[in-house]
């Protein structure tokens, strides 16, 4: 561009100013340019990968495939996966972030390379979803579990009969335990008579002693300047 001064050699702020905003509209069109190039192939991306998220099993809510249009443009994988574009608007960056920090995961200006993995980020976030679940559900007995199974018929013929034998037994340790429960309730029915005869005696103990300390240290000898002889 001509930065000669127009005007003689004087310099003129109004060429300049035009100049000015005209290189500004220049780049900003190059910038709104870069923009949708950018957007148009994170869509592709997006597009790619509709289908591997879709094939997630039903009622799985780990991904949610989103393209962001902020001042980054970013397709979000889940809440700590994504994927945006380089310096370059060519090459796609895989990213993870983590506990400690942002991983990167793949880089490659090839949308190919960057779906193979993301469908095995998505394959390995199964998996841990399948390990936490297997984790959450309650052992099994191990008596219940090393049993071996009886012939249905047998198990079906001998059924009532264990259930009679069950309930005798039952019977029979209330009837043993019922003399011991009565025995043990007595037993401290009449320790805690005792515990409160005890304290009753006690307080009153100390109520006795209380008086008769009153009256020999302050009434007596108040008494024996009145009439002159204690009553006692």
């Amino acid at each position: 561009m001509d930065e000669k001064p127009e005007s003689g050699g004087r310099p003129d702020l109004a060429s300049a100013l035009r100049r000015a905003r005209i290189e500004n509209a220049e780049r900003a069109d190059a910038v709104a340019d870069l923009r949708e190039i950018e957007l148009g192939r994170l869509a592709l991306l997006e597009s790619a990968l509709q289908k591997v998220v879709r094939q997630a099993p039903p009622g799985v809510d780990l991904f949610d495939l989103t393209l962001s249009r902020g001042d980054r443009p970013r397709v979000f994988l889940d809440m700590v996966a994504f994927i945006e574009m380089a310096r370059d608007r060519r090459t796609y960056r895989f990213f993870q972030d983590t506990l400690y920090g942002r991983v990167a995961i793949a880089e490659s200006p090839k949308i190919e390379t960057i779906v193979a993995a993301c469908t095995n980020y998505v394959a390995r976030r199964l998996v841990e979803r399948e390990r936490a679940l297997a984790a959450d559900a309650p052992a099994l007995d191990g008596d219940d579990a090393g049993a071996a199974p009886e012939d249905d018929g047998e198990a079906a013929l001998h059924a009532p009969l264990r259930g009679l034998a069950g309930r005798a037994a039952e019977r029979a340790s209330a009837a043993d335990e019922a003399p011991r429960r009565g025995l043990a309730q007595r037993l401290l029915a009449a320790l805690g008579f005792f515990l409160m005869a005890l304290g009753a005696f006690t307080l009153l103990g100390c109520v006795l002693l209380a008086v008769w300390l009153g009256w020999t240290h302050q009434f007596a000898p108040l008494w024996s300047r009145l009439s002159g002889a204690a009553p006692l």
